[in-house]
């Protein structure tokens, strides 16, 4: 088989299969029920794409990885804002929230910027780079990102279909609590590393 194809098929399974009950998989399921779905999977293309091409990069040419611990731990302390943020909650008027949903430029941007911030240092992040080391980096990035987009586009599926029958106060609570479980979870794994 060839080179491409097998970093592409082994990319895509691996990274499609961690993606599975990830913190950024259930985010992509809190913004669609924020915003339509197509802004949020183009922002999560973007960011992944560049976060993926950046951990091709260090895995293929140097074979090393990033200081992730920092990374996690500013990223588990962002988290727990995020839900506290989440919890307090935003007032939409019934024309800012037609705005909002028709806006995709604006929810490009966040969700674009939220899930770059959330891969730096993830466990997708790191596999990505673990396979670029034993892979091409073409095949690896394209298997990569196809591979957490899918994933993430099945959360989206999934949170679309969920948020129609979920209550906004129970979404909002249950969104807080991932984020605060999440920045936890991040924070105590980087103290670890750190250690």
């Amino acid at each position: 088989m060839d080179g491409f194809l097998v970093a592409f098929l082994v990319s895509f399974g691996v990274i499609f299969v961690a993606e599975l009950g990830d913190k950024s998989q259930l985010m992509a399921m809190t913004f669609a029920l924020r915003y339509r779905a197509w802004p949020v999977l183009i922002g999560i293309t973007i960011a992944t794409s560049v976060v993926h091409l950046a951990s091709v990069g260090i895995g293929y040419g140097l074979g090393a990885a990033l200081p992730t611990g920092w990374i996690a731990l500013i990223s588990g302390i962002a988290f727990i804002f995020f839900g506290a943020w989440t919890l307090r909650g935003d007032v939409l008027t019934d024309d800012e929230k037609k705005k909002a949903e028709a806006s995709t430029g604006s929810a490009i941007i966040a969700v674009g910027v939220a899930f770059f911030i959330a891969e730096l240092g993830d466990k997708t992040m790191l596999a990505t780079i673990t396979l670029a080391t034993q892979y091409g980096w073409f095949g690896t990035w394209l298997g990569s990102t196809v591979g957490m987009v899918a994933a993430d586009a099945l959360a989206i599926l999934v949170g679309r279909l969920l948020g129609r029958h979920l209550p906004e106060k129970a979404i909002k609570i249950g969104a807080a609590v991932l984020f605060a479980i999440f920045g936890i979870w991040m924070i105590a794994e980087a103290i670890i590393e750190l250690s």
